[in-house]
């Protein structure tokens, strides 16, 4: 079965951390840019960060929320089949579902969810004291 999975979310207080994970099962997330998105209650969902297909020119290629830099970290484990979303000095603002997605569009600090991309079902993250 074709699916990504989200996992490690959970409640943490502010100025902690958390790794979230986006495993792949039935097929290779390393032909695909993984981006990472959250979403709260009557608000749009967010892009956070993306990191390019191991398969183009733009391998290796990381990209993040302006909002984001410097506190959140992408990474891809190509044995593990599994990208991961650092998350440090968490704040109360970054309370939202996570969700990872396969080849979202990603410039610069621009993430933004695309056709035709496979998502995730999503992981809660809480920050609160």
């Amino acid at each position: 079965q074709v699916q990504l999975v989200e996992s490690g979310g959970g409640l943490v207080q502010p100025g902690g951390s958390l790794r979230l994970s986006c495993t792949g099962s039935g097929f290779t997330l390393d032909n695909y840019a993984i981006g990472w998105f959250r979403q709260v209650p009557g608000k749009e969902r967010e892009g956070v960060s993306c990191i390019a297909s191991e398969a183009g020119s733009l391998r290796g290629t990381l990209y993040y929320s302006d909002s984001l830099k410097g506190r959140f970290i992408i990474s891809r484990d190509r044995a593990k089949n599994t990208v991961y979303l650092q998350m440090n000095n968490l704040k109360p603002d970054d309370t939202a579902v996570y969700y990872c997605a396969t080849d979202p569009d990603c410039w610069a600090s621009d993430i933004r969810m695309a056709p035709g991309s496979l998502w995730g079902q999503g992981t809660q993250v809480t920050v609160s004291s």
